[in-house]
């Protein structure tokens, strides 16, 4: 029997993005380099936070499962804007 990737099971989820209204953002690009754990790229469930070699994080709000860990783990720079989606938008879990 094999255990099912992470992936895999995102898959599941149906997601409805508000490309004109992101419910996330990065509030300043320049503090995400002075981060030294990058924390929100390693920590989000749906990797949603990916960091390049320069530093430079970016973020992909499609596929955010509305967790809130990144705020969570970016309390010390506070540099995570984070609301709810707007109604009809956002992730709809298609198994409960």
């Amino acid at each position: 029997m094999s255990t099912p990737k992470v992936e895999e099971k995102l898959y599941q989820n149906r997601y409805i993005v508000d490309e004109s209204h992101p419910h996330i953002a990065i509030k300043d690009k320049a503090t995400c380099t002075t981060c030294d754990h990058k924390a929100c790229t390693w920590c989000c469930p749906a990797a949603c936070y990916t960091a390049d070699a320069a530093g430079t994080v970016t973020l992909a709000t499609d596929g955010c499962l509305e967790c809130g860990t990144c705020r969570v783990v970016c309390q010390d720079k506070q540099n995570i804007a984070w609301d709810y989606p707007r109604g009809g938008y956002g992730i709809s879990y298609k198994f409960g």
